[in-house]
């Protein structure tokens, strides 16, 4: 669709200059408005100051002129007000279409494709992933597939917050309440064992806190004495200064907590290239903000503490390194990612993170402009908003996070109910219908959360996302089985016997067929998935449209099963590899 919209820009442009003696840089072409026939919309209204005519006159002789200049392209067209709504040829589309089927290639790639970088997930190993973690994942590895699917060379990573006192917190509570018990004596998933040592750490803080308040101790004086946080400023000492029984133990609990996220990335179907981890980074940065420093970029408060002073671009000073040395998470960002574009090919780096971190970023990205870093102005932070649940929460550990275990494991086994109820499982052996329930159930769950703008709140449920008649990834993915089902019955379409003639419903499945391309790109442009998602839904309910009106393996005629046979492969072409963008399965049979 692109190149046939570029190519009536292209002739439009050449009119207004060469008939009109109107000189403009540019066309815009609309999709026309579905309640008015056509293809292409262009505005008049724009030029009507120039030339001083009626905007429908002005329509009509632009629309004359394109019939007459430009017979092969165009096919008819109407005027309504100032919108010149203009028919292409449906052989160009139908040419279009055959090429695609042929070669097979939907989506063509960038010239200039270079390696970029996406950053997702970053998770603390105090506790398992929750609801948040999901969306999380699910928008960074579906931006890095769309990436690669334009032409990028993609590296996926992760920085795990791996060092702190909120990791102590598990460790002292394992001391104290463990007996030396382990993720496989206790049968625990391993993030999920080391969530619970810090939940019963959160518990006996509490319990000891009130205790002092009792005694009279003022509530701060009680929050910073009690003794179960003393032990873990204690533990964080001794992390900080090697204590070999410390670093064994923290070792050991991490590597509990990392087993158990590799379970759920699998679930999910998400993976990375390299994983970053804090205890690492933290030391990064530093030599830096020296540098800087001394280069005059930052200055120097009378503590010896250094600041950046961003009060001119609008923000305020912000902290780069304390009074005693020691860095804060900005510093050891700058050092991370200095080392990610020496380490890696990249051009680009893509940070997906929640946008309670939006200042965060806006600093990141200012302090390492002014350090002269030519790749500054190619940082982008994919800003998302917050996902919840509409009845409270599933079934939490902490009950205040919706764990990304629980949810996944709910979401199949609610597949596997309506699936069995609806019969759409009947034929299929026990391990088939197992691995059904999966991909429908995982399908639903990410649909529903990436068919939202990412820089929207939204709200999941459940049990919306598993609707096969709804705007649902299950509806899509029916739709991809339904169409091999009736695919496994017919011939190869033969292309030299296609009609002349299109109807209303063949021809919108054409042409959605044929913005797969531009959507692509322009969901990979805007870093949004929900680009994609939904035109994947547009899709399939144009193809059911059609499926519905008209036969497809006993039509009309030789001419119309054979354009509606290759309808059909296409949209199932198309249908399986929009889904593989998003992370989601496209099964053979429902």
């Amino acid at each position: 669709m692109n190149d046939l919209k570029y190519t009536l820009a292209q002739t439009l442009l050449h009119l207004l200059n060469k008939r009109l003696n109107i000189n403009i840089k540019q066309i815009d072409l609309q999709p026309t408005r579905k309640d008015f026939e056509g293809d292409l919309t262009f505005t008049v209204f724009p030029l009507v100051k120039i030339t001083g005519k009626n905007p429908e006159i002005l329509g009509r002789e632009l629309g004359e002129m394109l019939m007459e200049s430009a017979p092969d392209l165009v096919e008819k067209f109407n005027v309504i007000k100032g919108f010149l709504n203009i028919c292409l040829k449906k052989e160009l589309y139908l040419k279009k279409l055959t090429e695609h089927y042929r070669s097979g290639q939907w989506i063509t790639p960038v010239s200039d494709a270079g390696a970029i970088m996406v950053e997702y997930s970053s998770p603390n190993t105090n506790k398992p992933l929750h609801l948040g973690h999901i969306r999380n994942c699910l928008l960074g590895w579906s931006v890095s597939k769309l990436y690669e699917a334009i032409g990028h060379k993609v590296y996926r990573v992760q920085i795990i917050n791996d060092r702190g006192i909120h990791i102590c917190k598990s460790m002292v509570a394992w001391k104290k309440f463990a007996n030396g018990a382990t993720p496989q004596f206790k049968g625990v998933k391993g993030d999920h064992f080391v969530g619970d040592y810090y939940v019963l750490f959160e518990k006996e803080y509490k319990r000891q806190v009130q205790q002092l308040m009792a005694r009279g101790v003022k509530e701060e004086d009680a929050k910073e004495n009690a003794p179960i946080m003393l032990e873990a400023r204690e533990m964080l000492r001794l992390w900080e200064q090697g204590d070999p029984d410390t670093m064994a133990l923290w070792k050991q609990m991490n590597e509990w907590v990392y087993e158990g996220f590799d379970q759920t990335y699998q679930k999910l179907g998400v993976s990375f290239d390299k994983n970053y981890y804090e205890s690492d980074t933290y030391r990064l940065g530093k030599d830096v903000i020296l540098k800087g420093l001394h280069e005059g970029i930052f200055f120097q408060k009378e503590d010896g503490s250094i600041w950046v002073d961003l009060t001119s671009e609008g923000l305020d000073q912000k902290l780069l390194l304390r009074r005693d040395g020691t860095s804060v998470y900005i510093t050891q960002d700058i050092g991370t990612a200095i080392a990610r574009f020496e380490e890696f090919p990249i051009h680009k780096l893509i940070y997906t993170v929640a946008n309670e971190q939006d200042y965060h970023f806006k600093v990141l990205f200012l302090i390492l402009k002014k350090l002269g870093f030519p790749w500054a102005d190619q940082l982008y932070h994919l800003s998302y908003g917050m996902v919840e649940l509409p009845h409270g929460r599933m079934k939490s550990r902490e009950g205040t996070v919706v764990d990304a275990d629980d949810l996944i494991d709910e979401m199949i086994k609610t597949s596997a109910d309506l699936t069995s109820s609806l019969g759409k499982a009947e034929g299929l052996s026990d391990e088939e219908k197992l691995e059904l329930y999966h991909i429908i159930g995982l399908g639903a769950l990410k649909y529903f959360i990436l068919k939202v703008d990412p820089k929207k709140k939204m709200i999941f449920n459940p049990e919306e996302s598993i609707d096969f008649n709804g705007h649902t990834g299950p509806f899509i993915q029916y739709t991809h089985a339904r169409i091999n089902s009736l695919l496994q019955k017919a011939s190869t379409p033969d292309l030299k016997a296609l009609p002349k003639e299109l109807y209303a419903e063949e021809s919108q499945l054409l042409k959605t067929l044929l913005d797969y391309n531009d959507t692509v790109h322009r969901a990979a442009a805007e870093y949004n998935p929900s680009e994609l998602a939904n035109y994947l839904f547009e899709l399939a309910r144009n193809y059911n449209a059609m499926y519905q009106k008209y036969s497809i393996l006993t039509a009309e005629s030789h001419e119309k099963k054979q354009l509606r046979i290759l309808l059909s492969h296409c949209t199932k072409q198309v249908l399986y590899d929009g889904l593989h963008l998003l992370g989601i399965s496209a099964p053979g049979r429902m």
